[in-house]
């Protein structure tokens, strides 16, 4: 089947494979994977998740046990995560500009070498604390430079029915991942050493490079004239200021990475400093979240097209909010774990229906732009609250950090509840430009 692009050029829409028309709950909950190009991409994303994974858990414990300070591992995150705000812009224009396929291939290379290179350091013992800071901002770098390209192919792969549940699908593997990937990181870590962790995630790009290499990328529609970066993304800027609903989109999910997400970045300093545990205990908090991450995502991805994401997801953002507040005053182990487990639950739903909502509502030409502007804001949340929260727990207590956290999101998502915010009615489908 095909589709006029707006110049007249046709565009071959993405098939199923079998060409199954009517699908059960079950397998609409795994729509997406009908499609080969989805399917392989989702497998070798999987692969190279888990490897990442199984770094965060080595990496983490690494910087708190050279540094013994949470501060400095608030920094580490800071810098992984800090260029989003430096470069996303710039990928987003990139990915509308050029095959984002190609894009993806370069930085998915420099992650696996810049792997590599930290694992020589380790196995050497000559590493350094800024060794790892300058490994850590130059990963970042490619993958703010990726990301846009990558999450903006997402919807090219699937038929528009399907681009909900492609998105928790992604959701699903990058989450599995989380779960896997430190169980298998806690291990490696016990047995080996931090060093074989970083080599594993070096290797493990090797099954998204290969993914990347044998999917078909699909041409964008309506790609038009090539204008300046800067002209560009002002464009990227104008589309998202002209609808409401986008700009408190990226509004709320700044406020929920900026607010939330130091609950996973401080796991090493809740298990070390609050329960007395050493690197078991620290990954079960990680598997426990990560189990909640994944149970989350196949909720939203069966859910399929439920009308009301937007108020949806504001009640799970509230939810979220309340468990870091109850995770932040536990004194029970058992109970930290499940409520890390609900807060997963939470946030990936969250992260799953916004993200769905942005996508659905941008036409092929401009996601890379519009998807980089709530990248920014999503991911750039990040080590703006990394940075804070390390302060705070430094100056006072990890429980205070939280908790303050935890407190102002809870009122942020409840006064959009209050004030009745429809999110879903304000976003309505647009035309490729």
């Amino acid at each position: 089947m095909t589709a006029p692009l707006p110049d007249g050029e046709p565009v071959v829409e993405p098939q199923a494979d079998g060409g199954v028309q009517e699908l059960g709950r079950l397998a609409q909950m795994f729509s997406a994977l009908r499609y080969r190009e989805f399917r392989l991409l989702w497998f070798g994303a999987f692969a190279s998740t888990t490897g990442t994974w199984m770094q965060t858990v080595a990496q983490s414990w690494v910087v708190y046990t050279l540094t013994g300070s949470a501060f400095l591992l608030g920094v580490d995150g800071f810098l992984a995560t800090g260029p989003m705000l430096f470069f996303s812009l710039f990928g987003g224009v990139i990915a509308d500009r050029m095959e984002r396929r190609k894009i993806m291939l370069v930085s998915q290379i420099l992650q696996s070498t810049f792997a590599f290179v930290l694992a020589a350091l380790l196995w050497t013992h000559t590493v350094k604390i800024w060794h790892i800071f300058l490994l850590s901002f130059l990963t970042g770098s490619a993958q703010s430079i990726s990301g846009p390209a990558y999450i903006s192919l997402l919807p090219l792969l699937v038929r528009r029915e399907d681009v909900s549940n492609a998105i928790a699908m992604n959701s699903v593997q990058f989450n599995l991942a989380r779960v896997i990937g430190p169980t298998i990181g806690g291990i490696a870590l016990v047995a080996w050493g931090a060093a074989a962790c970083f080599a594993l995630n070096g290797l493990s790009f090797v099954a998204v490079i290969i993914a990347i290499l044998l999917i078909n990328s699909p041409v964008v529609r309506g790609r038009g004239e090539k204008k300046g970066i800067l002209a560009e993304m002002r464009q990227g800027f104008s589309f998202v200021a002209s609808r409401r609903a986008l700009v408190l989109l990226t509004l709320l999910a700044f406020a929920g990475t900026f607010l939330g997400m130091p609950l996973t970045t401080f796991l090493p300093v809740v298990a070390k400093e609050i329960f007395a545990a050493g690197p078991r205990g620290y990954t079960d908090l990680l598997v426990a979240y990560g189990i909640g991450s994944v149970l989350g995502a196949l909720f939203v991805a069966a859910s399929g097209n439920f009308r009301r994401k937007g108020h949806l997801a504001l009640l799970l953002q509230l939810g979220f909010a309340a468990l870091i507040v109850s995770f932040a005053l536990s004194r029970n182990f058992p109970l930290s774990l499940v409520i890390a487990f609900f807060a997963g639950a939470c946030v990936v739903g969250v992260v799953s229906l916004y993200s769905s909502l942005v996508q659905l509502t941008t036409s092929d030409s401009m996601r890379g732009r519009v998807m980089s502007i709530f990248m920014l804001a999503f991911r750039g949340g990040m080590p703006l609250g990394n940075l804070l929260a390390g302060f705070m727990a430094e100056r006072y207590s990890i429980t205070i950090a939280l908790a303050i956290n935890g407190s102002i999101l809870f009122v942020v998502a409840l006064v959009f509840l209050i004030r009745g915010t429809n999110l879903d009615e304000e976003l309505t489908p647009q035309p490729a430009s």
